[in-house]
């Protein structure tokens, strides 16, 4: 018999009128299964079944059965709160209901609703305000029970750090022992917007819970350690653990100095090493040794090594660039100017400079100076011999600055002193010079020069002195030294948050009539609130409420640096409705580019938010789009951003096309062909557009950035806003801000190169000695081989093709032969002379079946046998380029003499995805932050034999390519003819004879 479906809920609603108790009890109970189809019907009671709740005469579970039943007619009715507080009260009943099948989506919405109230709740008790409702602690108690018996550890710790419960935190590691849950914890709390106070308070707490790591174990939460020691900034929290692994961990706490060095601030290493104990007999050489690593310069010079070691620069690109670009125009040179800048970062290679003398005389003032400040970024990190390099630029000691056309070149050498001390220079002799020719010099370009320079020397040095010798150049209100004042001011005091210098900063810019100058002052602003959160939110508010363009610009970047890296929901959603709403193009083109700096550490998100924007009718909008995506995604490959990205290098404005190639080449640095489908069709379009006469400027402007960029540092760096580690790469963030203002100020385009990370790996002794050995990895090599380097075109010589002869001519001539014998004369046979040949159909027709020129390729190589044969692996030595997705699979096999002290990367090697992306380019967009790679300190397991050491280049400042030009000292207006002398190294031989490859010489 077919059971009748129930039409209506009147006749169990009648029964809560009855005056028996358990008729009440009954109806309660049915009408909690009822509640999905009668709701409606049952809502006309609900002051009724309210009633029931508070009554008195009803026993517990009939009490808990009407709240029960309140709270799901409210549910019904949209009213969450009232059907929260109602669960509240139901107490076993919506538990024991929470099992019932068909209930799972009210009790998911209440039990979140139940999550939210507790944060909210948890937090107004901690500021003193109010106490927690006992049920609803139950519920979360009961909450935090299920994840941990369901082993859903991760959703409880979530819960756990937004509701202040770290206890929990505490059980859950106690209970399992996973340090990988307690990195988890670290990566919430530092990866989303909780106050700083909070996260601080977090970080302190996680730290002394994971065990002591040791080189034996190759502990991977190494990261996490050194992560949380660069967040929280604390100089004596850093020298405990320090001196907790010294002496028996030596080693270990070498690499954590130098893992300290590539993400802490100058201020902070400097309080570490005056901080440090001067130690016994046995520790006090390793101090020493610390001491010496935390300077940062160890670092930079093995860097520096690698790069010239490793310098794989195709110098045809280049060459071609030249020929195809007008010298005589200023942005083309400076184009080219940056292009070779950037693919010679760091490597101290100058040979395009030297070969091209005649080019370099022909840049005119500001293209002078970007000239003169590329010698900067050639040599960065080359800081021992930076005033040898520079020295015939810089003005003369002493004597009064020229103003003539001088005046750019020095200025410009200054600037590129700056850049070649980024990161070393606070504190040390260069920032008292570049001050004192800051104060003395009475030309404004080379203040310009002196103040950039001071600047991104200085960074985040925090030195009063420069911050007030700055504030005086300021106060001259020239446009052209106030502006580079204004960006000096905000590196000086980066990331301070002082009020004071804000303040001032602010009300300048108010007063100046100067743009150049208020616009310096706007991303000054926004550099000194740089990881400050909710302290910024002021600020913010302060800017964003002007009537003037240029500061709503600066709170927009004030807004992206404060929140950096932080994924923060309110920010992001701020920049969003600027980039629709602001009424100033320059606002909202900011607006979208700086997206990038708030969601560079999910760079898989960027194209998904950032594709509408880039459809939009506004080309400044499609413009930051482009730049957003370049910056988020820079060095990942990430195909779904080329994707976007492709069809905007055709658009119909040129700077969004010159955006696009930009972009483009960010994102595909160090990147392979066998990685990259997009790889060699980007090439070959920056080469068209380079080449196209017809183009506009800016295109090829943005495709000679493009070619820079994707082959930058000899094509062994990317670009990577966040350190090995997963902490933010300030310098880097810094570097990029300054690159976007390329916009208004082609020199600050050079600031890129700060963004720069050597990708390799880097194995030092106990000695920090470079010993020699290999390791393994277990990858296809092409799939992270440098690009193979451009092939000149062949000049092929005029054979003389032989002439075609109809087969009626040659039975013609055939007839005259034989005419001529018979009638006996002797006829000159002169038909080959001209070598003609008769034409066979045969032949034609068999070389015409593989005219095609895919046929002959396929003719020529067969790549499905040479990828078959194609090894699984390859060995690599000490200093190789290993790109961040290549260290996944890479290995130190067993019996290999050196071993790391710990792990070389954090993941797994990734496996072929199904949506046809490379691994490599899907593993490096999902996880940036395995870390891995970059300065290796190495145990020696057979300590008793010789070693084999690297002999380091960099030790001799003299390149044998071009000493002999610097011998003839030449006048200071052609910079790169001098290059690094040694003053007590001997005189160079001339160089040998050799012939002078282009075609426009004199």
């Amino acid at each position: 018999m077919v059971a009748l479906s129930q039409s209506s809920a009147a006749g169990v609603l009648a029964l809560l009128f009855d005056p028996e108790p358990l008729l009440k009890q009954y109806a309660l109970k049915s009408l909690n299964s009822l509640v999905p189809q009668f709701w409606a019907e049952i809502s006309e009671h609900i002051a009724l079944i309210e009633s029931l709740y508070e009554s008195e005469e009803l026993p517990q579970e009939a009490h808990d059965q009407a709240a029960l039943l309140a709270s799901k007619v409210y549910y019904y009715l949209g009213e969450y709160d009232e059907a929260l507080s109602f669960a509240l009260g139901a107490g076993s009943a919506f538990e024991a209901d929470s099992r019932t099948p068909g209930t799972e989506e009210y009790v998911e919405t209440v039990v979140s609703k139940a999550i939210d109230r507790y944060i909210q709740s948890r937090t107004a008790e901690q500021a003193g305000d109010g106490k927690i409702d006992p049920r609803l602690q139950g519920i979360i108690e009961g909450i935090f029970r299920r994840c941990i018996e369901d082993g859903e550890f991760r959703q409880a710790i979530g819960i756990a750090l937004e509701s202040r419960r770290l206890d929990v935190i505490k059980h859950i590691y106690e209970q399992t022992q996973d340090t990988s849950l307690l990195s988890y914890a670290m990566e919430a709390v530092l990866d989303t917007a909780f106050p700083l106070a909070y996260r601080d308070q977090v970080l302190k707490f996680l730290f002394p819970l994971f065990p002591a790591p040791t080189s034996e174990a190759k502990s991977p939460h190494v990261y996490s350690l050194t992560r949380i020691l660069v967040t929280l900034n604390s100089p004596e929290m850093t020298i405990n653990f320090l001196n907790t692994l010294v002496p028996e961990q030596k080693l270990l706490a070498y690499q954590f100095a130098f893992d300290l060095v590539e993400g802490g601030s100058q201020d902070y290493l400097e309080a570490i090493r005056k901080g440090l104990p001067e130690g016994n007999e046995e520790s006090k050489p390793i101090y020493d040794q610390l001491r010496k690593i935390l300077l940062g310069q160890e670092s930079i010079k093995l860097y520096l090594e690698f790069l010239k070691r490793n310098n794989k620069v195709d110098m045809l690109i280049l060459k071609n660039t030249k020929d195809a670009l007008e010298p005589r125009s200023s942005i083309y040179h400076t184009a080219l100017t940056l292009q070779n800048a950037f693919m010679h970062a760091g490597t101290t290679s100058d040979v395009f400079l030297r070969e091209n003398l005649e080019w370099l005389a022909l840049a005119n003032n500001w293209s002078k100076f970007s000239a003169a400040a590329a010698i900067g970024v050639i040599h960065k990190g080359h800081f021992q011999e930076s005033m040898n390099i520079l020295g015939p630029y810089l003005p003369a000691q002493g004597a009064e600055s020229s103003t003539g056309s001088t005046a750019y070149s020095e200025g410009g050498a200054l600037y590129a002193l700056g850049l070649v001390n980024a990161g070393c220079g606070s504190g040390q002799e260069v920032e008292n010079y570049l001050r004192n020719l800051l104060k003395n010099s009475a030309s404004e370009v080379v203040q310009h020069g002196a103040a950039l320079g001071l600047g991104v020397a200085g960074m985040g040095g925090k030195s009063a002195e420069a911050y007030d010798d700055l504030k005086q150049t300021l106060f001259t209100d020239s446009a052209v030294a106030g502006e580079a004042a204004g960006y000096a001011m905000g590196l000086i005091m980066l990331g301070t948050a002082d009020q004071t210098s804000a303040e001032e900063m602010l009300t300048y810019a108010r007063e100046t009539q100067h743009e150049k100058i208020i616009r310096g002052l706007a991303i000054g602003l926004a550099l000194i609130f740089y990881g400050r959160q909710e302290e910024a939110d002021d600020m913010v508010k302060l800017l964003m409420a002007e009537k003037d363009p240029i500061l709503r610009y600066g709170g927009v970047y004030t807004l992206a640096l404060a929140y950096a890296g932080t994924s923060n929901n309110a920010a992001i959603r701020q920049l969003l409705h600027v980039a629709v709403s602001d009424t100033s193009d320059d606002v909202r083109r900011a607006a979208v580019t700086s997206l990038a700096f708030l969601l560079f550490k999910n760079p898989q998100q960027v194209p998904r938010i950032v594709q509408l924007l880039s459809e939009s009718y506004n080309p400044h909008v499609r413009c930051g789009a482009t730049l957003a995506l370049g910056i988020a995604c820079a060095g990942t490959g990430l195909q779904d951003a080329v994707d976007i990205l492709e069809p905007m290098t055709r658009d119909s404005v040129d700077f969004v096309r010159q955006g696009a190639l930009i972009a483009l080449g960010m994102i595909l640095v160090e990147q392979s062909e066998a990685s990259s489908p997009s790889l060699a069709s980007t090439r070959a379009l920056y080469a068209k557009i380079v080449s196209d006469k017809h183009d506009d400027p800016m295109a090829r402007f943005g495709a000679a950035l493009g070619q820079g960029l994707i082959d930058a540092g000899g094509r062994n760096v990317t670009i990577s806003l966040q350190s090995r580690a997963g902490s933010r790469n300030t310098s880097a963030i810094v570097g990029m801000v300054l690159f976007c203002q390329f916009w208004y100020w082609y020199p600050l385009a050079h600031c890129a190169c700060l963004a720069f990370e050597p990708t390799g790996i880097i194995g030092l002794d106990e000695n920090l000695k470079a010993p020699k050995f290999e390791f393994v990895s277990n990858a296809r090599p092409s799939l992270f081989a440098y690009p193979s380097p451009m092939k000149p075109p062949k000049k092929e010589a005029v054979t003389k093709v032989a002439t075609a002869v109809l087969s009626t001519t040659a039975k013609a001539k055939a007839r005259e032969k034989r005419k001529a014998a018979a009638e006996g004369e002797t006829m000159a046979t002169d038909d080959k002379k001209d070598g003609d040949v008769e034409m066979k159909t045969g032949e034609t027709s068999a070389r015409n079946e593989d005219v095609s020129p895919i046929s002959l390729t396929e003719g020529t190589s067969t790549p499905s046998k040479s990828r078959k044969s194609e090894p699984a692996f390859e060995k690599l030595s000490n200093f190789s380029r290993v790109t961040s997705a290549q260290l996944a699979y890479i290995t130190f096999p067993p019996e290999s003499r050196y071993q790391p002290v710990r792990v070389v990367s954090t993941r797994p090697p990734p496996t072929s995805s199904k949506d046809g992306k490379s691994p490599a380019a899907a593993a490096l967009a999902a996880e940036r932050s395995a870390g891995g790679g970059g300065i290796l300190i190495m145990v020696d397991t057979r300590p008793g034999e010789e070693a084999e050491y690297i002999e380091f280049e960099t030790q001799a400042a003299v390149p044998a390519a071009g000493a002999a030009p610097a011998a003839q000292n030449p006048p200071a207006t052609t910079p790169g003819r001098h290059i690094a002398l040694d003053e007590n190294a001997p005189e160079a031989d001339p160089p040998e004879s050799f012939e002078y490859p282009f075609d426009n010489d004199t």
